[in-house]
């Protein structure tokens, strides 16, 4: 593979027409031009240049070099200015995975700050659980995640993937307004051992299950579904109680419920996700820094 840096000595030779020339041009010294002209003559086996006067001339070879290496020279130049505009974000895309209470909360600071910071990035969200947004981050559907985890559902660490933490989200008991928790000072899972229980499907419920059996009883799980606003309602009505994700309240709370903490509650992590690499990509570092920010500035219950 032929020298770029000599191909460009080689074409300021032939536009000034001396080695001195190309020099001064480059910033060089008469003896390096000449040395890496030498260099370039043995790589390609053949004459390049030859004396003309007080100065140099191409060969024939040396012409037809030049011409392509215009090109070359031209192209890299491109890449160049390509890769400028990725590095500042006056290009490129992020495509984004999120389960529904963070897009509902971390999401939008996000798009915002980095619509005003790059409004040339191209942005796309879609809304998954995790399982469902990993596997796209596997087969390069997206750019980033953001997941969340529970300290039981224990996993082998993916090498190909970083982990981000961006907050601790405790699961809350939602009760009805009169339930007797409600403006207690300490309170634990098992005060809610005898109620009948509103819970998520078998995968979303794994947690609950855990936690439970922890505190030494099986939750009457009798309503079943994954919409933190129709389990409210539900709890609303005075048919059930249930543990509720920070974020899923902060998304939307009813007045018509009341929220307690216990002390024994299980809490998950939530963490971007993104393909792991020498170096974050500009998008992503820009997104992992508007998501931190995002999670510091949620305020506190």
């Amino acid at each position: 593979m032929l020298d770029v840096r000599r191909l460009q000595i080689l074409l300021a030779v032939a536009e000034h027409g001396s080695f001195s020339g190309a020099a001064r041009a480059l910033d060089y010294t008469q003896p390096a031009v000449s040395h890496h002209i030498a260099r370039l003559e043995d790589e390609v086996g053949l004459a390049l240049v030859t004396r003309a006067g007080r100065g140099v001339r191409l060969t024939e070879a040396g012409q037809a070099l030049c011409f392509h290496a215009r090109d070359v020279v031209a192209r890299l130049r491109l890449a160049e200015h390509e890769l400028a505009d990725f590095a500042r974000l006056r290009t490129g895309q992020l495509r984004i995975a999120a389960f529904p209470s963070a897009t509902a909360t971390l999401v939008p600071p996000l798009l915002a700050q980095l619509r005003a910071d790059h409004p040339a990035l191209a942005i796309t969200l879609v809304e998954h659980e995790p399982p469902e947004a990993l596997e796209l981050l596997q087969s390069g559907e997206v750019d980033l995640v953001l997941a969340f985890a529970y300290p039981e559902a224990a996993h082998d660490a993916d090498s190909s993937v970083e982990l981000v933490p961006l907050l601790d989200d405790p699961l809350l008991a939602v009760v009805p307004p009169g339930h007797a928790l409600v403006g207690r000072d300490r309170a634990r899972l098992r005060d809610l051992a005898r109620e009948t229980w509103i819970a998520g499907c078998d995968r979303c419920r794994r947690h609950l299950l855990h936690a439970c059996a922890g505190d030494g009883f099986e939750p009457e799980i009798a309503f079943a579904t994954d919409d933190y606003v129709a389990v409210q309602s539900l709890v609303a009505a005075g048919v059930g109680v249930a543990l509720v994700a920070e974020l899923g309240l902060r998304a939307a709370q009813r007045p018509d419920v009341a929220v307690v903490e216990l002390e024994d509650s299980p809490t998950r992590q939530v963490f971007a996700v993104l393909p792991r690499t020498s170096r974050r990509p500009p998008p992503l570092a820009a997104a992992v820094s508007a998501l931190q920010a995002a999670a510091a500035a949620l305020p506190a219950r």
